[in-house]
């Protein structure tokens, strides 16, 4: 059963399956926690904590009128939770903007990651911006046709199908509209050198056929920024929902040598 908190000016939901070394996978935009929902409990049955919160704004955590979501908030919201849940250090698996959140996270406290994995995440000011413009720039009053519209352009699986759901509606439409406007790159633009003075042991993943996020472009830069292996997997953006296997793969062999480091 999922799990509801109040942080900060939000309530977060979220999934906690499993014992172990705590593992906090953050999806990205417009995705909610189900884009996790094939390795999630495969992490969990090898014998780790697995913390899958959708992240706030988003999926069916809510904040309070006039709270920006953009991942600086995301990471102290992240942050919040792990406080409450009164854990010191975890592994965070982030993909896409919600690795600018764990970047985020990393440099505020370096200390209580244990590891980090991003998977078709962005990279300084590099946030693929392009791709949600016209969701930027969308007519509120049109709200409730953004989210058929979106359908058709990612739903090309039962899976994500599936996973977009959560903003059926004028409602979703306005939710995905709020949370396109507050993706701010310039959180991410210049922490660079201190990203790499925090030297948290890093894994990059990246889908082969990313149309939104190039690999050369911004998965290399991205690793040698962390000084991390760059791992090609089957698939195109949502690697997660696209070859879950073999992203649970990764993830466990990494968690499994820095655990023994």
């Amino acid at each position: 059963m999922p799990t509801r908190f109040a942080l900060t000016n939000a309530e977060i939901e979220f999934d906690d399956m499993g014992v172990g070394a705590p593992i906090l996978l953050l999806h990205g935009f417009p995705a909610t926690r189900w884009l996790w929902s094939r390795v999630a409990p495969q992490l969990a049955k090898r014998a780790y904590r697995v913390l899958v919160p959708d992240l706030i704004g988003y999926g069916s955590s809510v904040s309070a009128p006039g709270t920006r979501l953009d991942m600086l908030s995301q990471a102290g919201w992240m942050w919040e939770l792990l406080d409450a849940l009164q854990i010191q250090q975890a592994f965070i698996v982030a993909h896409d903007v919600g690795s600018a959140a764990a970047q985020l996270m990393v440099v505020a406290s370096p200390e209580r990651v244990r590891g980090l994995v991003l998977l078709d995440g962005v990279w300084g000011s590099e946030w693929a911006m392009d791709a949600v413009e016209s969701i930027r720039v969308w007519n509120p009053v049109e709200a409730h046709r953004l989210p058929a519209v979106l359908m058709r352009r990612l739903g090309k699986s039962e899976h994500m199908r599936a996973m977009l759901t959560a903003y059926a509606g004028e409602s979703g439409g306005r939710r995905l509209i709020a949370a396109a406007r507050d993706l701010d790159p310039q959180q991410t633009a210049s922490i660079g050198p201190a990203l790499q003075e925090c030297k948290v042991p890093s894994l990059v993943l990246w889908g082969r056929n990313d149309r939104f996020l190039d690999a050369d472009a911004v998965g290399r830069p991205l690793a040698d920024l962390l000084d991390a292996p760059l791992r090609l997997l089957p698939g195109g953006h949502f690697i997660p929902s696209d070859c879950p296997e073999e992203v649970t793969s990764a993830v466990c062999d990494f968690v499994s040598v820095v655990e023994r480091e």
